[in-house]
């Protein structure tokens, strides 16, 4: 017998499309950089860096608010595994595939890696209510004060390790193209989480309204996300590539 089909949250929806769109205009930029047309330092200038810590946190964000809905519209773990690993599957794939781009700096815990963790996380925690405000507080002081702890506590540096960098507890970034440590952006997911709850329990009608004709597209793109970041990078990077030579 099929399942009743839950309905979706277009702004919610909309709004992640909004991060696509900004992230899509990035990478632009930092492929045009990588060739050569532009210098620009996107690892050390506070307007690049500022940019992508904007966009990842808007992604997780989303994250977050989704996890809400999902939890709200009472899914179930099956469903969630079905999806959890078509993103752990696709943060797979671009490891592999920027293995064979960059080599050493290869993305071993990148945007994908790092929401595929929080998404188990935020999940199991989701009944905390309020104190996911806490928790989300916490993760995000933890990242801060790190770099001061291992000053202090020159033990700490294991932390730094591979086997341990995941985690975000670093007194130093590892070298790769992508670093989406749980620490502090698990405290983004956890702040969307709570806010999407709050919202669904007093504010429904932020959500649930109609949008406007125009904002069409981005809610198109915020239903295929996933699809479309793992396709613009390899499209936008070959199309540079090959226009360069």
């Amino acid at each position: 017998m099929p399942t009743k089909k839950t309905p979706r949250y277009d702004r919610i929806d909309a709004l992640r499309g909004v991060a696509i769109v900004w992230m899509t205009v990035f990478h632009f930029c930092y492929d045009l950089n990588y060739f050569g047309w532009l210098h620009q330092d996107f690892l050390g200038d506070r307007f690049w860096t500022g940019q992508r810590t904007a966009i990842v946190s808007l992604f997780l964000f989303c994250a977050g608010l989704s996890q809400a809905v999902a939890v709200a519209q009472g899914q179930r773990w099956p469903r969630f595994w079905r999806r959890w690993s078509q993103v752990a599957g696709c943060a797979l794939l671009v490891s592999v595939g920027t293995w064979f781009v960059f080599h050493a700096r290869f993305i071993w815990f990148g945007v994908l890696h790092g929401i595929a963790a929080m998404l188990v996380v935020v999940r199991l925690t989701a009944h905390w209510g309020r104190w996911l405000w806490l928790a989300g507080a916490v993760a995000i002081g933890l990242a801060w004060v790190a770099p001061f702890a291992h000053v202090h506590w020159p033990a700490l540096n294991v932390l730094n390790d591979p086997a341990f960098s995941w985690i975000g507890f670093v007194s130093r970034k590892p070298q790769t193209e992508d670093y989406v440590p749980l620490l502090p952006w698990l405290g983004v997911m956890w702040w969307g989480m709570a806010a999407g709850a709050w919202v669904l329990r007093e504010r429904p009608q932020w959500v649930q309204g109609a949008l406007p004709k125009a904002a069409g597209p981005l809610a198109w793109l915020g239903r295929w996300s996933l699809t479309w970041y793992m396709l613009h990078q390899p499209l936008l990077f070959g199309l540079v590539m090959l226009t360069r030579q």
